[in-house]
């Protein structure tokens, strides 16, 4: 991995979002959901079904990244699980903010295979590594990306003590 980092600013965002939408919409793919992948998706989701005029959204949580370049040995989807039956038949397009390793897309993209009609992935990044490819990419790099909403520490009572891996931030 590079040791510079891709800066997205909420600006950038908004113009990824739109271009994503752009892309999939004259791709003729319209998804009857969108499953957003927590966190970092839910803001990448919401860009997307407003912008595709999608209003079914679903949530997966799925915890992979313990901190900058650190993960569990594989994701794990955390409970509620979504109910597969919720997407018997539909177009699906998951949404997530970047596919690093792709392990993450990987695993929500298996749980929708067997009861879906067809299954596609957008994200803001793609990561050469990806073990995924994705289908809608708004731009590829092999650098560390500073998302907008990850970037500052967590918001804290004045006074509160300050965590370790806050401070790393």
């Amino acid at each position: 991995m590079s040791q510079t980092r891709e800066n997205l600013t909420y600006e950038a965002f908004g113009v990824a979002v739109r271009e994503l939408a752009q892309a999939i919409a004259d791709d003729g793919y319209e998804p009857d959901v969108i499953l957003s992948i927590a966190r970092g998706g839910v803001f990448v989701a919401g860009g997307l079904a407003y912008a595709l005029d999608c209003k079914n959204i679903h949530l997966v949580n799925v915890e992979f990244y313990t901190g900058v370049g650190t993960t569990l040995d594989m994701p794990v989807m955390l409970a509620p699980v979504p109910n597969a039956i919720d997407f018997s038949d539909k177009k699906v397009l998951i949404a997530d903010d970047v596919a690093d390793t792709g392990k993450t897309i990987r695993l929500v993209h298996d749980f929708c295979l067997k009861t879906v009609a067809e299954v596609r992935s957008a994200v803001i990044y793609e990561k050469p590594q990806s073990l995924v490819k994705c289908e809608y990419v708004w731009k590829r790099t092999d650098q560390w990306i500073n998302f907008p909403w990850s970037v500052l520490p967590v918001v804290r009572r004045a006074g509160e003590p300050v965590t370790p891996s806050e401070e790393a931030l």
